[in-house]
């Protein structure tokens, strides 16, 4: 099925302008980190505050991000508002948007401030062995958050409800039960009152887990093409994908927290900092932490991408119907302005899943 030219053009030309901004945004974090530890900013900051080692780092920690926040408001508008309003994919209002990321800023400040609090109290308790503690508290976390995202932070942005199509449940359920499991719901978000996108996604762990098909998936497209979706969804968890990547992100992460813990026994013995717990190190701290993500990220995506492509199969052996899981991809990739065939850097620097060339191919080999 061949995409549309024009959303093609479209896509490429948007791809590029959140791939300059991306990079944008990072320059700019890593310019300000650098400079808060090299001007003596981050020392000041940090001899302001109160001894209490726990409120002394919340309070750092509200500080930086609203800093950085105000910095970066420019590029989160321009990024988030009005590009994707400019290309067609937000209806949102100007209020409805500022009301989201005034929602998400607040999850994040609360969330990073505990974090931050939880690490330096470790550094300060464990300073020989706090980048495993952290990376095991990190994996305990990352799994609570999975349990609650459908049920507590999914429906801070968008209401969800029991798929109501009693046939479209049925056939649903039935392909589930063909893979030899048991889902627990399928739900419907409602992207369409946000947007012009759609999406449909495994969420949530043990008695959250779900099926979450956006509106707009519902509204334009078969129930060929549905199951399809659904298929490639079973595949992950048929799979136990989310075992396998939270397992795979926990190894990373000690290597990316050895790699921190190197940098601030380093910057403690040359800088002058009074040890690992100094929250004035911080941006020394973050720019570590980074760089070693950076470094990573290619491991990362590669690995989602396998995945992607493990459910894939999955979903085409289960339906065996290549053809409307060809046009699901097709109508997608047109829909969501993906590229049809990126440059390599960038498949390999940016896409967690395969790309839709890759994706068509492996549909039409198996269809042979």
């Amino acid at each position: 099925m061949a995409l549309d030219p024009e959303r093609q053009r479209l896509a490429r030309r948007y791809a590029r302008r959140q791939r300059l901004i991306s990079l944008v945004e990072t320059a700019v974090a890593g310019v300000l980190l650098a400079a808060l530890a090299a001007t003596g900013a981050s020392a000041a900051l940090a001899g302001m505050l109160p001894g209490f080692l726990p409120l002394k780092v919340a309070l750092y920690s509200i500080v930086i991000m609203a800093a950085f926040g105000l910095v970066t408001a420019p590029l989160g508008l321009y990024s988030g508002y009005i590009l994707p309003r400019r290309f067609g994919l937000s209806t949102q209002t100007w209020r409805g948007w500022l009301l989201d990321s005034l929602k998400s800023d607040l999850v994040g400040l609360a969330l990073g401030t505990a974090l931050l609090v939880a690490l330096y109290l470790l550094l300060d308790s464990f300073p020989d062995t706090w980048w495993i503690a952290a990376a095991l508290g990190l994996l305990v976390l990352s799994v609570v958050l999975t349990h609650l995202a459908p049920v507590l932070l999914i429906p801070l942005f968008f209401k969800q409800k029991p798929l109501d199509d009693a046939a479209l449940v049925e056939r649903l359920t039935g392909l589930a039960t063909s893979a030899g499991t048991r889902i627990r719901g399928v739900f419907t978000i409602d992207l369409g009152s946000k947007g012009t996108t759609a999406n449909a996604a495994l969420a949530g762990l043990g008695s959250t887990q779900r099926i979450l098909l956006s509106d707009t998936l519902l509204k334009s497209y078969s129930p060929e093409e549905i199951e399809a979706v659904m298929a490639h969804e079973l595949g992950h968890h048929v799979g136990k994908h989310l075992w396998k990547t939270l397992g795979f992100h926990f190894v990373l992460v000690i290597g990316e927290f050895y790699a921190a813990n190197l940098a601030l026994r380093w910057a403690a013995g040359h800088w002058g900092y009074t040890g690992m717990a100094d929250v004035a190190a911080f941006p020394l701290l973050a720019l570590a932490l980074g760089g070693a993500m950076f470094l990573t990220r290619p491991l990362t995506l590669a690995f989602s991408r396998r995945h992607e492509a493990s459910a894939d199969l999955f979903a085409l052996a289960l339906t065996r119907a290549p053809g409307p899981f060809v046009s699901m991809m097709a109508k997608l990739t047109d829909q969501n302005l993906g590229e049809e065939h990126p440059p390599l850097w960038v498949e390999l620097l940016y896409y967690d899943h395969p790309p839709y060339y890759r994706r068509v191919a492996l549909a039409q080999q198996r269809g042979n």
